[in-house]
């Protein structure tokens, strides 16, 4: 699948429609997205490599994690792992919780739209999507990239005050340990002097 690899923002897509797929891909597309689509959520969780029970290839897991996913787009009603089982996955994993979710649905149900933003989906879209609604999901990308920037300047905070008391304390250890090492012969000279001295009155 050729991608537009000027494209600054990376969209997982998930539908189980393949019409759908290909409608939200347009879409994105048009929208100057780059795009991957999948038609599960299991396939979704393989992409992300959050599915452990399925080996890879380590050159493609390697590749996998060279494509940074913004944001995911996914359906709602899907067999085997629903939208919202998706979404929960996604929020439980330390590496992509800070990733936006947006949830779409043909239905306009208000207990399932709070039940997923309450869950920390960013958005609830009606199908059928429509170009206006990728507008929306540029600024839940950069919110979602300012959090990732801000995690990553206090891991990077933290590696140096560490490295810095490491430092630190190396430096102190031998210092202390080279005065240790010279009191012994600054101690004999005058030890031997006094001696000599002694010597020299008796």
């Amino acid at each position: 699948m050729a991608v537009a690899s000027e494209a600054p923002f990376h969209v997982l897509a998930v539908d189980d429609s393949l019409i759908d797929r290909k409608l939200i891909e347009r879409l994105l597309k048009t929208s100057s997205f780059q795009v991957t689509t999948v038609e599960s959520g299991s396939k979704a969780l393989e992409f992300l490599g959050l599915r452990e029970d399925v080996e890879r290839p380590s050159s493609a897991t390697s590749c996998q994690h060279e494509i940074e996913v913004n944001l995911v787009i996914t359906d709602y009603c899907m067999p085997e792992m629903s939208g919202y089982d998706l979404l929960k996955k996604i929020k439980e994993s330390s590496a992509f919780k800070d990733i936006p979710v947006v949830i779409m649905s043909s239905e306009n149900v208000p207990s399932r739209i709070n039940r997923c933003l309450e869950e920390g989906a960013e958005e609830f879209l009606l199908k059928p999507v429509k170009l206006s609604d990728m507008n929306k999901l540029r600024p839940h990308i950069l919110k979602g990239k300012s959090k990732e920037d801000q995690q990553r300047r206090s891991n990077n905070n933290n590696n140096i005050d560490l490295s810095t008391i490491n430092s630190g304390s190396s430096r102190n250890n031998k210092r202390k340990a080279n005065e240790e090492g010279l009191s012994p012969e600054r101690t004999r000279p005058r030890f031997s002097n006094n001696s000599t001295n002694s010597l020299t009155v008796l």
